[in-house]
């Protein structure tokens, strides 16, 4: 069984995500996919900011920042289809 490549976030990488965030006029709820529902954008945000900086360093614990990439992602997606 072949081992799958983590990617590790560098602290200047996981800042410049963290950043993209900062000017951007987010809605107050957002639906990632269909699973994935975020009620309150700004406090979700705020703490998954949180988690990622303490656990940017632990391969097990990246899932703060893949939700991250994805409501990043997703974001970017409804910026290009109403520009």
């Amino acid at each position: 069984m072949e081992k799958s490549e983590v990617k590790l976030y560098t602290e200047t990488e996981l800042e410049e995500l963290i950043s993209w965030f900062a000017d951007k006029e987010l809605p107050h709820s957002y639906q990632v996919d269909k699973a994935t529902y975020v009620p309150d954008l700004q406090d979700t945000l705020k703490r998954l900011f949180e988690q990622a900086r303490i656990c940017r360093e632990n391969p097990r614990m990246q899932g703060c920042i893949f939700l991250l990439e994805r409501i990043k992602h997703g974001l970017e997606q409804t910026e290009v289809t109403h520009s």
